[in-house]
């Protein structure tokens, strides 16, 4: 099992993994895809372990349910347990205009997750986001 930083929402059952550091708009993302009805699975914090040849994202016990939006606090937000990863976005690199095909991927427990580097702010990220999930968040066969 593998602890990383990040939030995950799931949306067709899917994981959708936002990476990067305090600030980088990790929960705001998360906040905006769930008002367009994602769910979220965790948030500030996402345990992956890995079953055969998937990815499965679970929320660590100490934080179901609970999402911490800024200015405001914690908050309880209805999730879901656990969700196969489908792909992650990368907050803390910037976006490319063109995206190549073939995603870069990250390695989490000895499988690559595709990476897309992404701006979280804009106002169009969470369209945009629900785009790349179609485009390359590919659900294991």
């Amino acid at each position: 099992m593998t602890r990383l930083h990040a939030t995950c929402v799931v949306i067709e059952g899917r994981g959708l993994l936002l990476t990067g550091p305090s600030g980088s708009g990790k929960s705001d993302l998360a906040l905006r895809l769930i008002d367009r009805g994602a769910v979220l699975l965790s948030d500030d914090g996402v345990d992956v372990v890995r079953e055969g040849d998937m990815l499965i994202a679970e929320t660590p016990a100490t934080i179901i349910g609970r999402m911490e939006v800024r200015g405001i606090g914690i908050v309880e937000t209805p999730n879901v347990g656990r969700a196969p990863l489908a792909l992650a976005l990368a907050l803390d690199e910037p976006a490319e205009r063109m995206p190549p095909d073939m995603l870069p991927t990250t390695d989490i427990e000895g499988l690559p997750l595709p990476r897309l580097a992404f701006a979280a702010f804009e106002a169009s990220a969470p369209l945009k986001a629900e785009q790349a999930l179609r485009r390359w968040g590919l659900v294991y066969e």
